[in-house]
C-alpha cells in the first residue's frame, strides 16, 4: 500500500512489490488500486489550499514550477486536445511520469472539472493497475505470455 500511495511508484511498482511478498495476487490488486485512488482527493486538497500557503517560500515556488512544468510537457497535448479521454490515456500508460499523480496536476493545470478529472484518474489508473497485474502474475508464474507462441 506504501508504494502504491508514494509518487515514486504508484500501483506500478506497488502491485509486483506486493505480489513479489506473497500477498494473494487478487488482494494485491484491489488494495493497490484503492490506495492509488485515494492519491486525487489528497493531491486535489493539497493543490487547492496547501498550495497557496507554501507558495511563499522560494523553493517550493521552484520546485512547484517546475514539476508543473513537467506535467505539462508530458501531459500537454493530449490532455489539451482531448480533455477527459486524453487524461484518461495519460494516467492509464503505465509508464515512469505517467500515473495520478501526474494527471492530477494536469487535470489542475488545465482546468477539467473535478468529478471528470476524478473519474479519468480512476479508470485510467483501474486499466494502469491490470496490466501491470497481468504481466506481473504472468511473470511471477512463469506462464508464457500468449504471444510468445507465435512464429
Amino acid at each position: 500500500m506504501l508504494w502504491s500511495i508514494s509518487p515514486f511508484g504508484e500501483a506500478k511498482v506497488g502491485i509486483p512489490y506486493a505480489i513479489y511478498n506473497d500477498v494473494n495476487i487478487y488482494l494485491a490488486f484491489l488494495v493497490c488500486f484503492a490506495s492509488n485512488v485515494l492519491i486525487f482527493p489528497i493531491m486535489t486538497f493539497f493543490l487547492d489550499k496547501l498550495n497557496r500557503y507554501f507558495f511563499r517560500w522560494r523553493f517550493y515556488k521552484k520546485s512547484a514550477i517546475y514539476v508543473g512544468r513537467k506535467a505539462k510537457i508530458g501531459a500537454g497535448s493530449s490532455v489539451q486536445k482531448y480533455g477527459f479521454w486524453g487524461l484518461l490515456i495519460f494516467v492509464m500508460a503505465p509508464i515512469p511520469g505517467t500515473g495520478v499523480y501526474a494527471g492530477t496536476i494536469a487535470a489542475y493545470l488545465f482546468g477539467i472539472e473535478r468529478k471528470r478529472a476524478f473519474l479519468a484518474n480512476t479508470i485510467g489508473i483501474f486499466f494502469s493497475c491490470v496490466i501491470v497485474w497481468t504481466i506481473t502474475v504472468f511473470a511471477m508464474n512463469e506462464v508464457p505470455l500468449p504471444w510468445a507462441y507465435l512464429p
